[in-house]
């Protein structure tokens, strides 16, 4: 089918198929076309929270396990995630069936972005934030916005909105589309804002290098329309030569420096104060509930996009202090006899080393229990088997369960070593253990914690219940 007609037929579909839909933007993707009236189901080989409590709110069925007879329902229209492959057996019914499909990034542009503002955020971290930061300081503005994220703001209690106005926040991700169509999503989204957060090696099942990365994040600049505004942080080299290609105005962001920027800056157990600085001027002060420096780099990004696009200073500082953050950043699951347990989705080392400096500057008088689930396609390979270890750099312990097994048929010799991080770790002074099993880290840590202690879950995953089998621990093991 030509685009057009593929087009043509999305528009009509009033019963669509998603296949992957317990993924992040496909489960979100699927919330929209519900409150667009349409009847969706989908189907995946996995469902966890909180997108599984997502679908389940909006009544969307999911059939677990792909299988032809999924598509016996009949649909209009199939939408296909990017976990599919080609030989999957949905897919291969669905072409036999000649029933029209596309991905999930060509169908959200084709039928909520053609009449919209996109401000989209790309980069290798901190888009999930920056993102739900800016959708919510709009909607505090009276914007109204559009919003899709690959996380749950609390402000919202969901990953997407529709919004009737103008603009539509967009999470730009630089993985790829579809089985048939091998481009990054963000290439799909007709950027007008475009927000380069940083570029650094990811995704190291697709992409080679991180050359071919920023090759991608190139063809990202040159979206923008002339009229267009492209922001990017300016402690990345990378995102600066990527901007270049921009034809619209390029404006830089960072902490102390940059055409945007925050100074004054004070971080306390309550957040982070500052003055924010246009082109040297000062546009007021601002008070974040958000906590390290990397969430103050996320920070400025969102206020350059919303100012920029005609948000008041003074409203925009009034919003920025009801933001509640986002599940699984930085989010306290709960405290049980004085033990903190923080949930995080860091799984890059650059990541993981940022969450651990901000929750060791948040709680410093407590010892600091990381716990590691080694789970995407990146931390699963030895590329950054000597990056990990220092990035846990001033955690009292660190715990490993074991790798999330995938068919990959990854080469043993290309995955990471727990083995190799644990013996690094312990060379310099950092406990660390492999225990398999959750239940048993579980069993190992709750007699081992005191008051004053902070536990911190990274996973990009439910983590198998770490967090919440740790408090239920902690409140059901009390000492005598």
């Amino acid at each position: 089918m030509t685009h057009d007609e593929i087009s043509m037929a999305l528009q009509d579909a009033k019963r669509i198929h998603i296949m992957g839909v317990c993924g992040t933007a496909m489960g979100t993707f699927a919330g929209m076309l519900v409150e667009r009236g349409i009847e969706v189901r989908g189907s995946d080989v996995a469902c966890y929270p909180p997108m599984s409590d997502q679908l389940e709110a909006l009544g969307i069925p999911v059939m677990l396990e792909y299988k032809a007879s999924n598509l016996d329902w009949n649909p209009d229209f199939v939408v296909v995630g990017n976990v599919i492959r080609r030989t999957n057996p949905e897919a291969v019914a669905m072409r036999e069936r000649e029933l029209p499909h596309t991905s999930f990034p060509t169908a959200f542009s084709e039928l909520l972005l053609k009449n919209s503002h996109p401000i989209v955020v790309t980069g290798t971290h901190g888009k999930t934030t920056t993102t739900s930061l800016t959708a919510w300081l709009m909607t505090y503005a009276d914007h109204d916005p559009g919003m899709m994220v690959g996380g749950i703001p609390l402000n919202f209690g969901s990953s997407f909105r529709l919004g009737n106005g103008q603009y539509f926040v967009v999470e730009g991700d630089e993985y790829d589309t579809a089985y048939f169509d091998k481009v990054p999503k963000f290439v799909h989204y007709r950027p007008c804002t475009g927000v380069i957060t940083n570029i650094e090696f990811d995704h190291a099942d697709i992409y080679a290098n991180v050359e071919a990365i920023e090759a991608e994040f190139l063809k990202f600049a040159g979206l923008l329309p002339q009229a267009g505004r492209l922001l990017y942080w300016n402690g990345c080299a990378r995102a600066k030569r990527a901007a270049q290609n921009a034809t619209c105005t390029i404006e830089s962001y960072g902490l102390e420096t940059g055409d945007w920027r925050a100074t004054q800056i004070s971080m306390n157990e309550d957040g982070t104060q500052f003055t924010l600085e246009h082109n040297n001027e000062q546009l007021g002060e601002f008070s974040s509930p958000l906590h390290g420096d990397y969430n103050l780099q996320n920070t400025v990004g969102a206020l350059a996009a919303v100012i920029s696009n005609g948000v008041a200073p003074k409203v925009a500082a009034q919003g920025l202090a009801e933001f509640k953050g986002v599940k699984k950043r930085q989010e306290i699951k709960g405290t049980v006899r004085g033990v903190t347990v923080i949930d995080d989705f860091a799984h890059h080392p650059t990541a993981v080393s940022c969450v651990v400096s901000a929750i060791q500057k948040r709680y410093p008088k407590g010892r600091l229990w990381c716990c590691f689930e080694v789970e995407s396609n990146t931390s699963r390979r030895r590329i950054f088997q000597d990056a990990y270890p220092p990035a846990f750099t001033g955690a009292h312990c660190v715990l490993f369960c074991k790798p999330l097994a995938k068919a990959d048929n990854l080469p043993e010799a290309e995955r990471l070593s727990l083995t190799e991080v644990v013996n690094e770790l312990q060379a310099h002074k950092i406990e660390a253990h492999v225990i398999p099993e959750v239940d048993d880290i579980v069993q190992w840590l709750t007699p081992r914690l005191e008051a004053g202690d902070v536990v911190l879950g990274i996973s990009g995953r439910h983590f198998y219940g770490l967090h919440d089998k740790l408090l239920q621990s902690l409140s059901s093991n009390v000492p005598s």
